[in-house]
């Protein structure tokens, strides 16, 4: 298990440098197009769930309007959607916050960039479960008790940026099944199974367009 923890966090390390390097470029354009396109800062924090439930806030690049959480939760108008955000298990296909700039971002899933900086800061892997946001976790056990045993499994690693969640099927895979594939990934985790889904990213990106 030590070869596999000192692997794996080579890997990470030498592929978050990587990334930074290789889209030099992309981390000035990105913040400038934002910034073009809506109000506010180009990079965000987010609270997320980390290894053994520590909390640590997620970096991306923003795709929606300022303030889009407090209008979601706060913001009256929005009380049809946040029913909606609730029975879709925290996801909306169409929402109606997103950016024209942030639409792009996250088709082509450019908004996930700056994690690489969660990784290098040790919060994050390149490959593990989706980070989960807090106030998700409450409201889904609620929604899915037998899922309880699962997700104690899926936060006994890192989150990662990409995962065995995000390459089957991303959005369109419901909260318990969501679940049961980060646990599945945690019992049989292994440095082949993380070059398995190296490999297999690119296509899961594609497909979202």
């Amino acid at each position: 298990m030590i070869g596999y923890e000192f692997g794996k966090r080579f890997i990470d390390l030498s592929l978050a440098a990587i990334l930074a390097i290789m889209f030099l470029p992309l981390w000035v354009l990105i913040p400038v197009l934002i910034k073009l396109d809506s109000r506010g800062r180009a990079i965000f924090s987010q609270p997320r769930v980390g290894k053994d439930g520590k909390p640590f806030k997620i970096l991306k690049f923003r795709s929606m309007v300022a303030g889009a959480d407090e209008l979601l939760w706060k913001n009256p108008k929005f009380s049809s959607l946040r029913e909606e955000f609730s029975r879709r298990d925290w996801k909306l296909p169409n929402d109606p916050r997103i950016t024209m700039v942030g639409r792009i971002l996250r088709r082509l899933s450019f908004d996930e960039f700056p994690q690489v900086f969660n990784v290098l800061r040790g919060e994050m892997s390149i490959v593990g479960p989706r980070a989960y946001r807090p106030q998700e976790l409450v409201d889904q056990q609620k929604k899915y008790p037998g899922t309880k045993k699962l997700i104690k499994k899926a936060l006994a690693i890192k989150p990662g940026i990409t995962g065995l969640w995000q390459v089957s099927g991303r959005n369109d895979v419901p909260f318990d099944k969501r679940v049961m594939i980060d646990a599945e990934y945690a019992n049989r985790k292994s440095l082949w199974e993380d070059i398995r889904i190296l490999f297999r990213t690119p296509m899961a990106m594609i497909s979202k367009w």
